[in-house]
């Protein structure tokens, strides 16, 4: 696969002190494509929070003015789904513990590896997609979903969705903002052993372009990438 990562949507809060950190952290954040608020504070980060939701909060444990288990305690106040990691000292158990009754999701311990702390993000996030995916009702563009009973209204009306769209949509939603190739999606959703070509992507991607876009002359949630395959962005750019 190619080396860039695509441009994504999710939006990750750092709060650390520490400045050659806190640079080192958003720099392998914005190179992994995504977007980076930081502070400096417990305080500024509770504000940052509150102000404009992130979609992962990374967090260190000692700060200046708040420290991070009381950020974290009233991050958990206003919010119980938003990913927070915590990044802990090295052999401080107590710490990691700590965190984790206070609704940490995960921690990594100083010192890391970029690649470890882009992985457990990664995860982070999309365990959280999988959460919304398997709550009751989802909406994608116009339409609402339910993945439970296999049922979609639009506008109100019933929409006619069968099993096999319902098992394309929801792949597209576990992976939402990555580039998909034809072949990743007849393996994930057909399987491996299904003799299907290209063509029977393209056919099941139009019919919920009909259903489920605006206009599905011009996509806006299942994006045609020239050849790569597709892009669902639940929520498409506006710079596009």
């Amino acid at each position: 696969m190619s080396g860039a990562r695509p441009s994504r949507q999710e939006r990750v809060l750092v709060v650390e002190d520490d400045p050659t950190l806190r640079l080192g952290l958003t720099k392998a954040l914005r190179s992994a494509g995504f977007q980076v608020d930081v502070a400096k504070t417990g305080r500024e980060g509770l504000d940052l929070f509150l102000a404009d939701r992130p979609d992962l909060v990374l967090l260190d444990v000692m700060l200046p003015e708040k420290n991070g288990f009381e950020v974290c305690e009233e991050i958990r106040r206003e919010d119980d789904d938003i990913p927070v990691i915590l990044i802990t000292a090295k052999g401080e158990e107590e710490d990691k513990v700590r965190g984790l009754r206070l609704g940490a999701d995960d921690y990594v311990t100083k010192p890391f590896g970029v690649n470890e702390l882009l992985a457990r993000v990664d995860a982070a996030l999309r365990r959280r997609r999988k959460r919304e995916v398997d709550s009751t009702l989802i909406e994608v563009g116009a339409a609402k979903i339910d993945f439970r009973s296999h049922r979609a209204t639009r506008g109100g009306e019933p929409l006619e969705v069968t099993a096999l769209e319902l098992k394309l949509l929801r792949f597209f939603l576990d992976r939402e903002d990555q580039l998909l190739t034809r072949q990743q999606l007849l393996d994930g959703v057909w399987g491996a052993d299904y003799f299907g070509t290209d063509r029977t992507v393209d056919n099941f991607v139009n019919r919920l372009r009909q259903k489920l876009e605006a206009d599905p002359k011009r996509p806006v949630l299942f994006v045609t990438v020239r050849g790569g395959g597709y892009r669902f962005q639940r929520r498409p750019d506006s710079g596009a």
